[in-house]
Formats: C-alpha cells, sequence, structure tokens
C-alpha cells in the first residue's frame, strides 16, 4: 500500500532560529517512519553486500557479517535506519505506542557481542575504503544522537557503540588528509554530505582534531567555488544535490555576512522575488527501481539545504523567502514519496524524511 501525507505549513522556533517547514513531526508520521525502520533493520533479505574479501571463508551471510547493520538492503542504510529510531525515541511523543518495540529492537541489536563483530568487520585489512564516507559518517551521526538524548538506555548503547566509533573517527583522520580532490557527486562517495555529518561530530564530542582537519580541508576545496550548475541537477541517479550540499557544508563554516558573500558568487542565480520555481523537484518515473528512486530522496535532502541556506544568511537577505518557498515544494515531494510499496525505497527514505523534518540538520 503506498502512503501518501498530507502536509500543512507549520513555523516553529529551533535553537533561537525561526524555520518554516512543510510538516510538523506529528505522531502519524513518527509511526510510519519507526514502522518502516522496525521493519527493515532486522529484515536480513534482500541484501546489497559491498564488500572486498582476501578469500572465500570471509564471504557470509549478512547477519554473520555485520551482526547489528544487516538489515535495511546494505550496511549504511541499516545503520541510519538505527539512528531515525533513535531520532524519534528522542525528539518524538513519549508516550507513542511504537517505543517499547523500538526500544527492545535496538537493545537487541546494540548488545556487546554484536558490536564486537562488527569492530571486527571493520579493522579488516581488506576493508579499504568500505563505506567511506557516506556509511562512517551516518554511523557518527548515530552517536552524536545518542550523546544529545538524555535517556539511560542512550548512554549504555553510546558505551557499546564506542570502539567501532573510535576506529571510524580514526580512520577518517587519516583519510582526510590524503584527499586531493573534493569528491561532487549526488551519491554515497559525495565528500560535502559527509563532512557536514563529521563536522556535527566532532563539535558535539569536542574532537578539534577532526574539526580543524574538516574546516581546513572545505575551505580549501571550496572557498574559491564560483557559478555551481545547479542547472545540471539533478542527475538520474541522485539523492544529494552537489551545489546545495556544498553550500550546506560551507554555512556550518563562515559566518552570516561572509557566507552571504560566497553564496552569491557560490548560487548567483537565487531569485530575490521569494519564487519558488527556480529549482524543480526530481521526478521519478519508476520508484521500484533502486536507482532511480533515489530522487525521491534529493528532494528531501535538497529541502533540509535550503531552509538551512535561509537561516544562515542575513535577516534582511532577500534571498531568503525563495529558498524557503523552494524548500517548501521539494519537503512536499519528498515526505509524500516516502511509501511502503517498493522496498528499493521504504529501505531508507524515511532516514531523509526524518532528518528534514525534525529539523536534524540545522546545527552551527
Amino acid at each position: 500500500m503506498k502512503i501518501i501525507f498530507s502536509l500543512v505549513i507549520s513555523s516553529f522556533f529551533f535553537f533561537g532560529s525561526p524555520v518554516s517547514v512543510s510538516e510538523e513531526l506529528s505522531p502519524e508520521l513518527e509511526q510510519r517512519f519507526a514502522r518502516l525502520a522496525l521493519d527493515c533493520i532486522q529484515k536480513e533479505f534482500p541484501n546489497k553486500i559491498s564488500r572486498t574479501t582476501d578469500n572465500a571463508d570471509a564471504i557470509g551471510r549478512p547477519k554473520e557479517i555485520f551482526p547489528t547493520f544487516y538489515g535495511c538492503f546494505d550496511w549504511h542504510s541499516a545503520v541510519h535506519g538505527h539512528w531515525l529510531l533513535v531520532r524519534l525515541l528522542h525528539v518524538g511523543d513519549q508516550n507513542a505506542d511504537w517505543r517499547d518495540e523500538a526500544l527492545e529492537i535496538l537493545d537487541q541489536n546494540f548488545n556487546e557481542q554484536n558490536l564486537a563483530g562488527e569492530v571486527a568487520n571493520f579493522s579488516r585489512p581488506a576493508r579499504g575504503s568500505w563505506e567511506r564516507p557516506y556509511g562512517l559518517a551516518w554511523y557518527l551521526q548515530l552517536t552524536t544522537e545518542l550523546r544529545q538524548w538524555r535517556h539511560p538506555k542512550a548512554q549504555e548503547w553510546l558505551n557499546r557503540l564506542k570502539p567501532l566509533e573510535t576506529d571510524i573517527a580514526a580512520s577518517l583522520k587519516e583519510w582526510m588528509p590524503n584527499l586531493a580532490y573534493p569528491i561532487r557527486l549526488g551519491t554515497h562517495n559525495q565528500s560535502a554530505f559527509a563532512f557536514g555529518l563529521m563536522l556535527d561530530w566532532a563539535r558535539e564530542v569536542g574532537d578539534a582534531e577532526m574539526e580543524k582537519l574538516i574546516v581546513e580541508k572545505s575551505l580549501a576545496f571550496h572557498q574559491n567555488d564560483v557559478d555551481c550548475p545547479i542547472e545540471y541537477e539533478p542527475s538520474g541517479e541522485d539523492f544529494l544535490s552537489p551545489c546545495l550540499m556544498e553550500a550546506d557544508l560551507m554555512r556550518r563554516i563562515l559566518n552570516k555576512q561572509d557566507f552571504a558573500t560566497w553564496l552569491s558568487a557560490f548560487l548567483p542565480g537565487i531569485p530575490n522575488d521569494g519564487s519558488s520555481n527556480w529549482l524543480e523537484p526530481g521526478i521519478v518515473k519508476d520508484a521500484s527501481d533502486g536507482k532511480l528512486v533515489h530522487l525521491d530522496g534529493v528532494n528531501s535532502s535538497r529541502a533540509w539545504n535550503l531552509y538551512n541556506l535561509a537561516r544562515a544568511l542575513p535577516k534582511d537577505d532577500k534571498r531568503k523567502a525563495a529558498l524557503n518557498s523552494a524548500a517548501d515544494v521539494h519537503a512536499k515531494t519528498g515526505v509524500a514519496a516516502v511509501s511502503d510499496e517498493h522496498y528499493s525505497g521504504s529501505h531508507w527514505l524515511a532516514s531523509f524524511a526524518t532528518y528534514l523534518i525534525s529539523d536534524r540538520g540545522w546545527a552551527k
């Protein structure tokens, strides 16, 4: 059954900054998003195992290789499926009837033996660039959420997740100095999206080394970028906007005035008239196709980018209205596409919609 959501324009305040988004995090949406995650994080098949192995003995079934993150079709989707549940437990309806089930399943998956297996997988010599940077950045987002949720289980689970967090952070610190160029894709390997999640984590845990690496690398890559060709977007399989995600990274680093000046050179075509049609949502013609359905995700991720850019600009900046207008259209389109009809989308799209609606991406 396909789920279509009716959207209501609402306004609220978050960290003292006014933001207009195209949907409230209602109990109904929480239930639907949580259900999609609950139905996939312990669903082993279908599964896409993507890793390099040294020998045939290292090839096994997903649950043996990834004892915690074996569900939701692939490792990174399992990670942000777990994040989705933690996020909704953190900020959602404290009386929701799905909460006990979520707590029980997370407790099962986040046990010490399972996570020791995840550490063992990550320590393999043949690991190489596995899940870098997308899946690794989402893992840091998961531990960031646990740190911010004041609940006894959050601290207990975080303590179990920390060994892999430590290994992941160390591997990213080794990788970044060797990254000679930004990765300007609209899919998993994109560097701007991962840098944003990694920077939020570094600031939460107080990792000055990681923050310095990300800030310096981001400025080296992007400070002089101009005329980003957003009219060429989206590509046919994008779920991240190369232009908007880069801008969303830079607003985390620059002050308001410097960011406003940088954005004028980077995206000079943002209108001053409050219109929304300067950026049309992506179109999905076959939601059962795992690559084509990525465009349902690009609409949600573009929406949070656009809202964040508007908030990061000075109060009197005339571009804010057009950014918010385009964000509203993309948010409506992206959230309405979250469906249980095809597993190609249902195993991950609710994470993007939750990140959008719960305003998770706003961090400075």
